[in-house]
């Protein structure tokens, strides 16, 4: 039986972004349906009733919910190609611990949209408390970089689930940059470089959106919210 994918996504989320890959370095053939958070869809609320988001991973008809999650069962379940968590105990948990880092620094969700804590304080206030925001922003991503070291991945040789987990949010970075006047490149040459690296791979450049179409986005958010 063939197998039916489908997944439920907002194309500038990050946490969308993260099944996006996955899919792609597994070479999964999936059906992209791109939902309206202003107007849910029947199908949506159907198969994630309990937090209403995105993205949800539909697999022959049985949805599973939450980024991080989906990254895991399409490792498991396509496990013959791309393997993205190690098979050590060790490794996995340490790779689980790191992914879980990211989503606890880096995300929250507000207004129906994702926008990531301390990137939606660097491009939603001013003066003394987006200071604020972007040293908090700046030490959260050198101890990233500080665990990656001199390994081309998180993962270590290829990508692997805490590249997965992290790259999307490259894709705000131009737009964080200039809402905050501030270079990440500056203070975390190492892990732009990562970045980059990641984006010369197929599987993450066709995943993720172009930065400046985030960066119109968030001028479009800033403008809804009264931030301007």
């Amino acid at each position: 039986m063939a197998e039916e994918v489908v997944l439920l996504d907002f194309w500038p989320s990050p946490f969308g972004m993260r099944s996006r890959i996955a899919l792609a370095e597994k070479g999964i053939k999936y059906e992209h349906k791109e939902e309206d958070l202003r107007n849910k869809s029947a199908l949506l609320l159907q198969m994630n009733p309990v937090h209403k988001k995105i993205p949800v991973l539909i697999h022959n008809g049985k949805p599973v919910c939450e980024s991080l999650i989906q990254v895991q069962y399409i490792d498991e379940v396509w496990h013959d190609k791309a393997p993205l968590l190690p098979s050590d105990p060790y490794q996995k948990a340490t790779a689980r611990f790191w992914a879980d880092y990211v989503d606890k620094k880096i995300r929250s969700f507000s207004f129906s949209f994702f926008i990531y804590e301390l990137g939606g304080r660097v491009w939603k206030t001013k003066g003394e408390e987006q200071a604020t925001a972007k040293k908090e922003l700046i030490e959260t991503l050198k101890l990233l970089e500080k665990e990656l070291g001199d390994k081309p991945y998180f993962g270590g040789e290829s990508l692997g689930y805490v590249d997965v987990a992290f790259i999307p949010f490259y894709s705000w970075f131009y737009a964080l940059e200039k809402c905050g006047n501030f270079s990440i490149e500056a203070e975390c040459p190492k892990l732009i470089a990562w970045a980059k690296r990641c984006m010369q791979k197929e599987s993450v450049a066709k995943s993720l959106p172009d930065q400046q179409k985030v960066y119109d986005f968030i001028l479009e958010m800033k403008k809804h919210f009264g931030n301007e």
